[in-house]
């Protein structure tokens, strides 16, 4: 085998038309060797072949002494020599040497296997507890070996830094192996110190954030219904500062991402606010309060509706998120030709979250009064039924006022035996007060987009089978707060300031 120097000489020499045998003269090489070095286009030094050692047939079973019996460079060599090994005490003392320089000592392998062992589930609980010496009892050893088998990660992190620690094994080795933190390690130790095994496993919950906190949100939600000028505040609209100054002087201090985290959440954001979330009603705590007694002092005798039209609305080809296969597109022709328009006029009771509804041919006092009769059938059994509805000027007409003195007086009661009618209006400007507002959302949502009715008379059909269905199952499941989200409805149908009933994008 030649040197890179002679490969270079030899190809430098050939380059200048030297002939191989002159060229093998000149470096005592053989003419032979020349003229394959000449052919090479680069220099290939020889593979060295490694000779194989009398200790190979034995390092398996080396190593495995090493780990599971700390046994020295002399214990191995006479073991070795019984199982028929011919070679010397220092090959043996070489090897061993340089298994403890790469692992960083016996101890660690030692060490690291018996960790392995345990998170294989390799060492039972009653063999646990002889290797450790009595210091773990028996039950404990059982609660700490299953953490270890099924328990999540801070679990096992927890179990088997504890029982690395009573083997004598140190932190910086448990470190090393769990790849956590010395500081972790040692709070692990001081919690089993202190409190034993259940003081280990006992997880500290996370306090809840402010913006997580219903007090916060309901305290917010109430500012942000009420007009500004109820706060002292010249303005028509809130600010974010405002809100936090506020917030602070009701004793609910929050930062200002905390705010706009609620705002968020509650699925609309901060602009929108001047439009959906503010009333300007002078008397909006006066009408909120009326609203509240009422609600508070409700008898099983009383009925609480909700009262509001949905529409009108053509009946066409709706849009809407749905779920469509890939390639396809979901398009919704601009121009359509309506199959009709429809108008619902529904009530809502708030104590048994039943729905009556009719189709109205238009909004006014007519549509009104008809809803005021057939509630007064519906509920005649009830003593006092209350309306509740926002300020539009069908609601407030001469004539259903006159309507509601003629139902509630004497002649009239003792023909019908009809419950007497209260009217509980809502504040200007607050249709997220309007509990009804979070049913047609959510039946909007359900039955109305993503629609394609052949006809008026198809929707209605669908309308009713929802409120029916809606209905049925809150007679089978009496709940006041309407925690069945039907066809996702956006909130609880249930009367509270800090709700947003009225659902803008899907109305």
């Amino acid at each position: 085998m030649i040197s890179y120097e002679e490969y270079c000489q030899i190809r430098e020499s050939r380059s200048k038309g030297i002939s191989c045998r002159r060229i093998a003269i000149k470096l005592s090489l053989n003419p032979r060797t020349v003229s394959k070095w000449a052919r090479k286009d680069c220099y290939q030094p020889r593979k060295s072949t490694k000779r194989c050692s009398i200790l190979d047939p034995y390092k398996t079973e080396i190593r495995r002494e090493i780990e599971l019996n700390q046994n020295n460079a002399n214990s191995v060599f006479h073991n070795l020599k019984k199982q028929g090994f011919s070679g010397g005490y220092t090959t043996v003392k070489d090897f061993v040497v340089s298994l403890q320089k790469i692992s960083g000592g016996k101890n660690v392998i030692l060490h690291g296997s018996w960790m392995l062992m345990l998170l294989q589930g390799k060492i039972a609980a009653p063999q646990l507890v002889q290797e450790l010496g009595g210091k773990l009892t028996l039950g404990d050893a059982q609660t700490l070996i299953s953490c270890i088998k099924g328990g999540k990660l801070n679990e096992r992190n927890r179990a088997l830094s504890v029982l690395a620690n009573l083997k004598g094994i140190a932190v910086l080795r448990i470190r090393d192996f769990l790849m956590i933190s010395e500081q972790t390690i040692r709070r692990y130790l001081t919690l089993y110190r202190r409190n034993g095994v259940d003081g280990l496993f006992s997880f500290r919950s996370r306090m809840p954030r402010k913006h997580e906190k219903t007090e916060y949100k309901e305290a917010l939600f109430t500012i942000l219904h009420a007009p500004p000028q109820d706060y002292d505040i010249n303005r028509t609209s809130w600010r974010m500062a405002d809100l936090d100054r506020v917030m602070s002087e009701n004793g609910l201090p929050i930062c200002k991402n905390g705010i706009r985290t609620i705002i968020r959440n509650a699925g609309f954001r901060f602009r929108k606010a001047k439009k959906v979330l503010t009333s300007t009603d002078p008397k909006y705590r006066q009408k909120l309060k009326a609203i509240t007694s009422i609600l508070s002092n409700l008898s099983d005798s009383e009925s609480f509706f909700s009262i509001d039209e949905f529409g009108p609305f053509a009946v066409q080809k709706r849009g809407g998120r749905a779920i469509i296969g890939p390639g396809q597109q979901h398009f919704i022709p601009q121009w359509q030709k309506s199959k009709g328009s429809l108008i619902i006029t529904g009530a809502l009771e708030l104590s048994t979250n039943q729905v009556t509804h009719f189709f109205s041919e238009r909004k006014n006092t007519a549509e009104m009064i008809k809803l005021l009769n057939i509630l007064i059938k519906k509920y005649s059994e009830d003593s006092v039924i209350y309306f509740s509805w926002d300020a539009a000027s069908w609601h407030a007409s001469k004539e259903l006022y006159k309507r509601v003195d003629e139902i509630n007086s004497e002649e009239f009661a003792d023909k019908t035996n009809a419950p007497t009618v209260k009217l509980a209006p809502l504040p200007k400007s607050a249709q997220f007060l309007n509990v009804i507002e979070s049913v047609f959302s959510g039946m909007a949502r359900a039955i109305i987009h993503n629609s394609d009715y052949e006809s008026a008379e198809e929707c209605k059909f669908a309308i009713d089978r929802y409120f029916e269905e809606r209905n049925q199952y809150f007679r089978e499941n009496p709940k006041k707060a309407g925690n069945k989200i039907w066809g996702k409805e956006r909130v609880k149908p249930v009367f509270d300031e800090s709700n947003n009933c009225k659902d803008p994008i899907y109305r």
